[in-house]
C-alpha cells in the first residue's frame, strides 16, 4: 500500500518524506487555505515546490464545477510538473472531465467519493485514483473501511485498474483497516503516519535494552 500525506504543510511533507515511507501528496482547497495560499500564481509555485520535495504523484484539486472550466484549470495545474494528478469532484461534470483527461494522458484522482456506485462511475471513466473518505463515511454513521472492502472487491472481480485512495483518515488503526481491506493508497495526515510508529511495549523495550546498554559500558 502506498502513503500519501494528506496537507499543503511544507514542513509536515518534508518531515514525512524524511521517513523514507512517502509515496505522494494529496491536498484540496481546505488544506490549501491552512497555509494561506492564495492567487493562481502562488498555488502554481506551492505545488511546484511539493513536487519538487516528494517524487511522487502529487494531486492539485480543481476549483471549478463545470466541464470546461475543469478541463482548462485541470490542464493548467498538469502542465506545472509531470507528477501532478488532476483532483476532480464527483460529479456529472467532473466525470466527463476524468474522461478527457484519460483520453488526453493526464492523471486523475476522483475525490468526494462516498459509494461504490460512484467508485464504478470513476473507474469507468479511468480515473488513476478514486477517494472514498472514511473517516466522514464512519462520522455519518456507516462504515467507511466496509466501504473500502466492498469497492476493491468489485475492482477485483471487474478489473478496473483505478487504484483505491483510502481519504479522510483520522488515526492508525484506519490506515491498519484500510491496508487490510484492499486500499491501494492511504492518504493522512502526518499525526496518523507517526502514530503507527507508537506501542507502549516498544517504549518499554527500548528503554529496557538503552539501561542495559549503559551496564555494559561500564557506566552503571
Amino acid at each position: 500500500m502506498k502513503f500519501f500525506i494528506d496537507t499543503a504543510n511544507l514542513a509536515d511533507i518534508r518531515e514525512a518524506n524524511e521517513l523514507g515511507i512517502l509515496d505522494g501528496v494529496t491536498t484540496n482547497p481546505t488544506l490549501m487555505a491552512k497555509e494561506n495560499i492564495k492567487g493562481e500564481a502562488a498555488i502554481a509555485n506551492h505545488y511546484k515546490t511539493i513536487c519538487e520535495i516528494v517524487d511522487g504523484d502529487i494531486s492539485a484539486e480543481v476549483l471549478s464545477v463545470e466541464f470546461a472550466t475543469i478541463v482548462e484549470e485541470g490542464k493548467k495545474l498538469a502542465a506545472i510538473h509531470p507528477n501532478i494528478v488532476v483532483k476532480v469532484p464527483m460529479i456529472k461534470e467532473g466525470i466527463k472531465a476524468i474522461k478527457w483527461f484519460t483520453d488526453n494522458g493526464i492523471k486523475t484522482n476522483c475525490t468526494l467519493v462516498f459509494s461504490a456506485g460512484q467508485a464504478i462511475l470513476a473507474a469507468k471513466a479511468g480515473a488513476t485514483y478514486v477517494s472514498p473518505f472514511i473517516g466522514r463515511i464512519d462520522d455519518s454513521g456507516w462504515d467507511g473501511v466496509q466501504l473500502i472492502a466492498q469497492i476493491s472487491n468489485i475492482y477485483n472481480i471487474q478489473g478496473f485498474e483505478t487504484e483505491i485512495l483510502a481519504a479522510s483518515i483520522r488515526n492508525g488503526n484506519h490506515i491498519i483497516a484500510c491496508a487490510e481491506a484492499g486500499a491501494d493508497v492511504c492518504t493522512c495526515p502526518l499525526s496518523s503516519i507517526l502514530a503507527l510508529l507508537k506501542h507502549p511495549l516498544t517504549d518499554l523495550g527500548l528503554k529496557q535494552f538503552l539501561a542495559d546498554a549503559e551496564k555494559m559500558k561500564g557506566t552503571v
